[in-house]
């Protein structure tokens, strides 16, 4: 079940707050989620920070984030986490692969990064003060492009068999949806390619599913182990507060 509470615009930063605690508190909610991004008058960090740890289905309170670093986190932010769960899907192995993620985000440039470093990639992250964008994404065997900036990356700069995982997203004047890399061109270097629309957004969405199960196991000391449902056996390092 899920529940949709709506705030106005103009609502304040107590407010907020005050709601988050709320369904914190509520022990029939499983997990809160904070659309983002917020009106500029709120504090976005302290909103996020409000969520505990264990009901954080976005993957953002710094617990969370910490814990991704330091290799022993439960829940991580979906469109990173399912960016992985993509790559498992089509066999491919980031082990030895050279990587470059373009953006670095708190929401998907540096949480992808850090897991594609824990599964072994050579990781290059690149933003808007890199000095030759061109030449980092043409010797990668993997693109993951999340800046919000259409056809950012020429399609001419794929190295041929590479993988391209478009996370932007920007609807153009005449209404159409496009990415942040040349998808035409791309297409016809790179071995495997995420469309826009329909590509990385729907592996956020069963991401947070996937969140929200963990969340709930979380919450009641079980876990997946190898796959299978079991009592945890220990508590993290730090306790969620």
């Amino acid at each position: 079940e899920s529940d949709h509470v709506r705030l106005s615009e103009d609502v304040a930063q107590k407010d907020v707050l005050e709601t988050l605690d709320g369904l914190s508190a509520d022990p029939s909610v499983h997990g809160v989620l904070l659309q983002l991004p917020l009106p500029n008058e709120l504090e976005e960090q302290t909103c996020l920070a409000r969520i505990p740890a264990h009901k954080d289905v976005d993957g953002f309170h710094p617990h969370n984030l910490g814990s991704m670093l330091a290799g022993y986190s439960r829940l991580e932010p979906c469109t990173p986490r399912g960016i992985m769960t993509l790559l498992r899907a089509i066999d491919f192995d980031p082990e030895g692969q050279q990587a470059v993620v373009v953006g670095r985000s708190r929401i998907v440039g540096r949480p992808v990064a850090q897991m594609l470093i824990r599964a072994d990639a050579t990781v290059t992250v690149c933003h808007r003060h890199t000095r030759d964008l061109a030449a980092e994404v043409q010797r990668s065997d993997l693109v993951v492009v999340a800046t919000g900036v259409p056809n950012l990356v020429a399609g001419d700069w794929i190295q041929p068999g590479a993988v391209v995982i478009d996370v932007g997203i920007t609807r153009k004047d005449n209404g159409d949806l496009t990415g942040d890399v040349e998808f035409e061109t791309a297409r016809q270097r790179a071995e495997r390619i995420t469309p826009v629309p329909g590509g990385v957004g729907p592996m956020t969405v069963a991401t947070l599913m996937e969140n929200t199960v963990r969340a709930t196991c979380w919450q009641h000391d079980l876990a997946f182990v190898d796959g299978t449902l079991t009592e945890h056996v220990g508590r993290d390092l730090f306790e969620p507060t």
